[in-house]
């Protein structure tokens, strides 16, 4: 279960917590972002004790940590920021500008009207 959570927090956590507070996160760096700490959570996951040793029935596990978040997590939020950064489509510069909205909309619970 706790694999679960693990895997879960390492896609979701950095693009939940960078789209409320940094302005210039962009659909693009939160996707790619997202993607890479999934991925790499899930490989880590299947390289860790858990699963290499535990169900495959490996001597030695490849990944010696049996939780993946914590590296999972730096290849989101590193994902999330670098393709955020380099992202220079009118696309992002419009989600820039609209991002004092969305906070007030966020901290508040309801939509600015204005």
């Amino acid at each position: 279960m706790s694999l679960t959570f693990s895997i879960a927090a390492s896609s979701n956590f950095p693009v939940i917590l960078l789209s409320i507070y940094w302005r210039g996160l962009t659909t693009r760096g939160a996707v790619i972002g997202g993607s890479l700490g999934l991925i790499t959570a899930v490989v880590l996951t299947i390289l860790s004790p858990t699963v290499w040793v535990q169900v495959l029935g490996h001597a030695h596990a490849v990944y010696s940590y049996e939780y993946p978040a914590l590296f999972s997590m730096i290849v989101a939020f590193a994902g999330i920021f670098f393709f955020s950064v380099t992202d220079r489509s009118t696309q992002a510069m419009r989600e820039r500008a609209l991002y004092g909205n969305q906070l007030v909309d966020c901290e508040l619970g309801m939509m600015n009207r204005g």
